[in-house]
């Protein structure tokens, strides 16, 4: 209080001597500013405590306190209840706390108060300090006043604006919108009704779309004339100024008054629309009571009005677009009649090309496929005949038997391909030293790509091992060095190039990546890939090369198995200059390969091991259950997920493990591995498939996995890690 103080050295001094007066102490000069919002020192040394706040006089106040009064009479040496009487109440118990000693403080408290000769609703915070003497007597108090009017106006209106356009903005119709803003304006300024009309060509005929109305008033949507409710609403609105009609209609005449009448009007506002320089709309808010608008009332509406048009405009045009959206449809399904018509659109010529060529790829491929499997076919089928005769050695037998497996892993694989081009492959990655595989196929391609091609292999000195599927990295390498070899027109250096501990830089708009990642590039010095078309390099059925000499499934297949192992593919090309496809798979540190390498080597053995198998496809079924008996293990069979879930629940002893095919009708085998695992977490799954759309997109979400077709010594092998990691 000293502090505060310091700038009049009079006040301070008849403070700390008690020597209270019932006058004005002086001006606040000297004061700091936060106290000029308004500042009060009440003093009561010459009254004691149990005197009543009413008996206490204010002895100083400033200019914005005397605005804060408004017409009230002024302050100085008068009982405070006789100046504020309606505020007294509350005031009052507050000044008698702090005259007690106690600090009180509250805000944005609402009174009603005669400014500019109308009342108007106002806040203000309030802050009672008790005024102690040297032997800490309370002796008077400061009281700080603050109006907070427009903070309390402008936050009710913010809020209400807020909510509004959350109720709004997912209405796809005029109709609701109106419905909604006429409903919570109706409802936040407590009005007997609210409405939203639209103005007809002529600005005279408007039309009530939607309206709200309180409980007990009457409904006004309808058609009406502007001229029959009188001059004054015609000159003001349609000169964009707002039709006020506070708390009667005696300022109209009489034949007006009776139309406002006839539809339960007693006070109204109805704010104007003008766009483009013609009334456009109307909202108007009605009270059936008599009633005097407050300016918060009469800016809330001309918002809100503005609000709701542009929020029908915002839906009339998605309904616009959609229409448009439905028209285009309706024109692209008749495209291929129009064709010839419009030949002049390179839109339309560009789609039904890259149609066309899809139709020949399918094609294409579909011609290979069947070539390479009736081929297996084939061979499978003569091998059988030989391995039937009785007079067959066993070294013959052993080869054709060796010759039908090796066939069916050459289908196989073929099929994973197929998965691969479409990415719907689920890989099974294991962890392999990439430097031999990629000689490998180094040394086949030398020979395969002709004396003209000369193949270059770059290895890092020490082992770099990946994570990822052996056989995808194989035909996504061999799809890129094909690439290479007729981007180069079948002369010319291709380089197979290997990195280790590379970190993945930012590709597509993917952040980049420390790593570690195996580099592995292929490197060609042909005519490149223009600019333009390297971001639709990886689309499935894209290619740049001429007709009938590529389906354009060969890089989308590349893309589609490094995105799936966690990595991803760089291009980097210049016309005339070669390409380099860089392929980054995650790398596995030496010392968890090292770990890897440490494990003993497992023998499949059933060890008594009740296996419950899951399997839809009876001679699959039968299959593998007799595989499992023959290594010595207990098979329970299901052919639904629904009855391996029966038979789990009333086995006795449990199942060690669940083999489960995925694709089956009902609960699907991915389906039933969640289920155990949520009820039965201790009991593992090992899940198979050929195919599943659910796997392809989602992965195996933890689970084992084991991929058909499988030999006996695939599935023992699996149930074994299985087994040994509970």
């Amino acid at each position: 209080m000293a502090k505060w103080l310091d700038g009049g050295g009079l006040m301070a001094a008849r403070i700390r001597n008690h020597d209270w007066a019932a006058t004005p102490l002086g001006p606040l000069d000297g004061w700091p500013d936060v106290l000029k919002t308004s500042v009060a020192l009440c003093l009561a040394s010459r009254f004691p405590q149990a005197v009543l706040w009413g008996d206490a006089l204010l002895t100083l106040h400033n200019d914005a306190f005397s605005e804060i009064l408004g017409n009230k009479p002024t302050a100085l040496g008068r009982p405070f209840s006789q100046v504020w009487q309606e505020a007294w109440s509350d005031i009052g118990r507050m000044a008698r706390r702090a005259l007690d000693g106690e600090a009180v403080y509250i805000e944005d408290f609402p009174l009603t108060i005669e400014r500019h000769g109308s009342p108007e609703r106002a806040y203000f915070t309030f802050c009672y300090s008790p005024v102690r003497d040297h032997d800490g007597n309370v002796v008077g108090m400061l009281d700080t006043v603050t109006e907070t009017t427009a903070s309390v106006v402008a936050n009710r209106r913010l809020n209400f604006l807020d909510s509004l356009g959350r109720a709004t903005a997912h209405a796809t119709d005029p109709e609701r919108i109106m419905a909604t803003t006429t409903r919570l304006l109706g409802e936040h300024l407590k009005l007997s009704s609210c409405a939203y009309a639209v103005m007809a060509s002529d600005e005279d005929g408007f039309t009530i779309c939607g309206d709200w109305v309180a409980p007990g008033s009457p409904r006004l949507v309808g058609q009406y004339r502007l001229a029959a409710f009188g001059e004054l609403a015609v000159s003001r609105l349609r000169a964009g100024q707002a039709l006020v009609i506070d708390d009667n209609l005696s300022q109209l005449p009489a034949a007006e008054s009776a139309t406002f009448q006839a539809i339960g009007i007693t006070a109204t506002i109805c704010m104007p629309l003008i766009k483009e320089g013609r009334l456009t709309a109307l909202m108007a808010i009605h009270d059936k009571r008599p009633r005097a608008w407050t300016r918060y009332e009469q800016t809330l509406l001309g918002e809100v009005t503005e609000r709701c048009w542009a929020h029908i405009q915002r839906v009339q045009a998605n309904a616009e677009v959609r229409e448009a959206m439905t028209a285009l449809e309706a024109l692209n399904a008749t495209l291929e009649q129009r064709v010839e018509e419009r030949t002049c659109q390179l839109l339309h010529t560009e789609a039904v090309l890259r149609q066309t060529q899809k139709l020949e790829a399918i094609g294409q491929l579909t011609g290979g496929v069947a070539h390479d499997f009736n081929n297996l076919l084939t061979i499978i089928r003569s091998s059988i005949h030989f391995l039937q005769r009785p007079d067959l050695d066993d070294n013959r037998r052993s080869r054709y038997f060796k010759t039908v497996s090796d066939t069916v892993d050459r289908g196989a694989k073929l099929t994973g391909q197929l998965l691969a081009f479409a990415r719907r492959q689920a890989l099974s990655p294991q962890v392999f030293d990439a430097g031999p595989r990629l000689e490998a196929m180094a040394e086949m391609l030398d020979t395969a790509t002709g004396a003209r091609i000369q193949v270059s292999l770059e290895l890092p000195d020490t082992p770099c091992h990946v994570h990822a599927d052996l056989g995808q990295l194989e035909t996504a390498v061999i799809n890129l060095m094909i690439n290479g070899r007729d981007a180069m027109a079948g002369a010319g250096t291709l380089r197979l190039r290997l990195e280790a501990d590379q970190p993945m830089p930012a590709l597509r708009g993917q952040a980049a990546q420390a790593g570690p990642f195996a580099a592995i590039s292929v490197i060609d010095s042909g005519v490149g890939i223009a600019p333009h078309l390297q971001e639709r390099i990886f689309d499935p059925f894209f290619t740049t090369k001429g007709a009938g000499q590529g389906t354009g499934l060969g890089l989308s297949q590349v893309f589609g198995f490094v995105k799936q192992s966690g990595g991803d593919v760089q291009v980097s090309s210049s016309q005339g200059k070669g390409t380099t496809f860089t392929l980054y798979l995650p790398q596995v540190p030496q010392a968890a390969v090292e770990d890897i390498a440490a494990m003993p080597a497992l023998e499949p053995s059933g060890e008594s091991r009740h296996i419950m198998v899951v399997e839809d496809n009876p001679d699959v079924g039968s299959f593998i259950a007799q595989i499992l008996r023959d290594h010595g293990y207990r098979v329970s069979w299901a052919v639904s997920a629904e009855d391996a879930l029966i038979q789990i629940a009333s086995t006795q002893g449990g199942f060690d493990v669940v083999f489960s095919d995925v694709m089956m009708p009902g609960m699907g085998g991915l389906a039933l591995a969640l289920e155990l695992q949520r009820s039965q977490p201790q009991l593992p799954v090992i899940l198979t498939s050929g195919y599943s759309e659910a796997i392809a997109e989602g992965g195996h979400q933890g689970f084992a996995f084991l991929a058909k077709p499988y030999s006996a010594e695939q599935v023992c092998r699996m149930l074994e890690e299985v087994l040994r990691r509970q």
